[in-house]
């Protein structure tokens, strides 16, 4: 069974920072990318960032560039997502994805709350 734990998340204040993990397992973690998503009340589920196999390519969304790091340690079954410089508009329901072809998976998602 494949299940994709999310962890990390709360509440912060503007500025601050967090990060996400997202622990893998009933995967071959190291043939899947994996991508971060986030859903805030009332929006659509929009891609926040994405990071290939082997930890080579990123890629982000222009709203969290500069400010947000994908990363991956292949031997954990571990996806990161590094959130600096943090401001409201981040707060949302962030949720990990594996994909891998026409396999994809998805995590129950953490909520990061950004508010003074």
């Amino acid at each position: 069974q494949v299940q994709l734990v999310e962890s990390g998340g709360g509440l912060v204040q503007p500025g601050g920072s967090l990060r996400l993990s997202c622990a893998a397992s009933g995967i071959t973690f190291s043939n899947y990318a994996m991508t971060w998503y986030r859903q805030a009340p009332g929006k659509e589920r929009e891609l926040v960032a994405v990071i290939n196999s082997v930890g080579v390519t990123t890629y982000y969304a222009d709203s969290v560039k500069g400010r947000f790091t994908i990363s991956r340690d292949n031997t954990k079954n571990t996806v990161y997502l590094q959130m600096n410089s943090l401001n409201p508009d981040d707060t949302a329901v962030y949720y990990c994805n594996a994909v891998r072809g026409t396999f994809f998976y998805w995590g129950q998602g953490t909520q990061v709350t950004v508010s003074s």
